[in-house]
């Protein structure tokens, strides 16, 4: 068990992990701080956090187990807020969806204080955001990612995959290159492809009315596209290399199926779609492969 949870950032992500960690018990007591007190006092009426920190540095101070669960281009900055505590022996980590932006801030940053840091991505998330949204479920039954680095404590390795593991995660381990690369395709440019398909179809004269005549595809295809939008802004900017390498292979693909359609190439465009559908056939969220490069790890809790 741990003492003390230093949370900085009282959202959906953090919360879920705090209220996770106590319904497993393992925690003692959460400190939590944000930058809008009303959402700190929030997520203490709420029984995310037990004591509200004014700083981030306060929220470090006396945990254990330290969680950074801010937007992605905040967290070089939330490094330096509490670089001076970031002591041996105290598992630091965050969730942010792209890691090598995240690696070089705390290489930047904490220098001989990054043994400390083990970075990791929870697969897991919803379109609405805001404590209120909590869940200590959210991370049941879901994949979290970590790509430690060749200075980062094997021991704080092992409890990071441990209290993952606790509160219902399987644990992946990558690099965090590979995890760039990999979800840029799973996941980045799907977001990508839903904001600029929805935007597509309300720039139509016509879109209002396309949207009243939608179904449950539409409703599927487009669920991502209401997700946060300074998350997603920060997510398709830290990331953008890979994703328009991704982006290139999608317009590639859709040229491709566009032409069979140009020129009545019915056979061809039969295929592609038979191609695509066995290919989604196959793949279920629960057993899919992990992607190269990943290895995976479990355990029991420990401090």
């Amino acid at each position: 068990m741990f003492n003390q949870l230093g949370l900085i950032g009282c959202g959906l992500m953090g919360g879920s992990f705090a209220l996770a960690l106590k319904k497993a018990g393992l925690v003692r007591r959460v400190v939590g701080y944000s930058k809008s007190p009303s959402t700190v006092e929030k997520a203490r009426r709420l029984g995310v956090i037990d004591v509200a920190a004014e700083s981030a540095l306060l929220a470090v101070s006396g945990s254990d187990i330290v969680i950074i669960a801010v937007p992605v281009a905040a967290t070089e900055s939330t490094f330096r807020a509490i670089r001076h505590l970031v002591d041996p022996g105290v598992l630091f980590m965050d969730v942010g969806s792209t890691k090598r932006d995240v690696v070089d801030a705390a290489r930047r940053v904490l220098k001989e204080r990054l043994p400390s840091f083990v970075p990791a991505h929870p697969i897991a998330g919803r379109e609405v955001a805001g404590i209120e949204h909590a869940d200590a479920q959210l991370y049941q039954g879901r994949k979290v990612i970590l790509t430690p680095l060749q200075q980062t404590d094997p021991v704080l390795v092992q409890k990071a995959t441990d209290v993952w593991a606790a509160i219902g995660c399987q644990v992946l381990k990558m690099t965090p290159e590979n995890h760039d690369t990999a979800f840029a395709a799973v996941s980045h440019l799907p977001h990508l492809v839903a904001f600029a398909y929805i935007n597509a179809m309300q720039q139509q004269p016509s879109g209002r009315e396309f949207l009243s005549l939608a179904g449950p595809g539409f409703r599927d295809f487009t669920r991502i596209a209401a997700s946060e939008p300074t998350v997603w802004r920060d997510i398709l900017l830290s990331n953008r290399e890979e994703i328009l390498k991704q982006s290139e292979a999608f317009r590639a693909a859709l040229d491709a199926m566009e032409r069979s359609m140009r020129d009545w190439d019915g056979e061809t465009l039969s295929q592609q779609i038979q191609s695509a559908a066995e290919s989604r056939s196959q793949w279920t969220l629960s057993t899919h492969t992990p992607p190269s490069g990943s290895s995976s790890g479990g355990g029991k809790p420990s401090r």
